[in-house]
């Protein structure tokens, strides 16, 4: 994995905790400014932390998305707007910088075995859908790959059916939800126990 902020000190307290978990396997730790901060090498887990612009980190979650880079962001603060932009620029996951460190860890090695990991303000106070809709076991299925990060095109080949079929199921629970985003199925997913996700802990 590779660790990438802006801030020197910081950088060298994330190595320090990251370095704690040697099955973690850190490759690469990157300084905004010494090297360009989308040259991650081989890593497959990237863990971010940059004091720039929620769209240039949405940018640059992007960019290492479509290399097939599973990204963490780490912020000061970032409000639930911002982590729905988050995920659906290819975020896998996103850690308060206020985090303790074991929460950190918990984070990595959730994302580095290729599910996703929220904060617990993430979900907030309220109930997704006050009257849930009956979502069948096929779109469960969907949404909890959805949730994963997976494309549809990696949906239909999880799942052996056609991508159209696909398209088809997320139609359905698209009219069933009234959401339309990706980042709003993945809300639902998560918050309804579909996805194979760990939230953070309150308190």
């Amino acid at each position: 994995m590779a660790v990438v902020s802006d801030c020197p000190l910081l950088l060298h307290g994330l190595i320090s905790v990251v370095d704690s978990a040697p099955e973690l396997q850190r490759q690469l730790g990157v300084g905004h400014k010494a090297t360009p901060p989308h040259e991650v090498g081989e890593a497959d887990v990237v863990l971010l932390n940059l004091r720039v612009s929620v769209q240039e980190i949405c940018d640059l979650v992007a960019r290492l998305h479509e290399k097939g880079r599973r990204v963490v962001v780490l912020s000061a603060g970032a409000t639930q707007t911002d982590l729905v932009l988050f995920i659906e620029a290819g975020a896998r996951g996103h850690v308060s910088q206020w985090a303790a460190e074991e929460e950190l860890l918990t984070a990595l090695r959730t994302v580095a075995s290729g599910r996703s990991y929220f904060s617990a303000s993430f979900f907030g106070d309220r109930d997704v859908h006050q009257n849930p809709p009956r979502i069948t076991d096929r779109e469960q299925e969907i949404l909890r790959l959805v949730a994963n990060g997976a494309t549809d095109r990696e949906i239909a080949a999880e799942l052996n059916i056609s991508e159209h079929t696909v398209h088809s199921h997320l139609d359905r629970v698209c009219s069933k939800t009234g959401y339309r985003r990706r980042a709003d199925l993945t809300r639902l997913a998560l918050k309804r126990g579909m996805a194979t996700v760990e939230p953070a802990e309150e308190g």
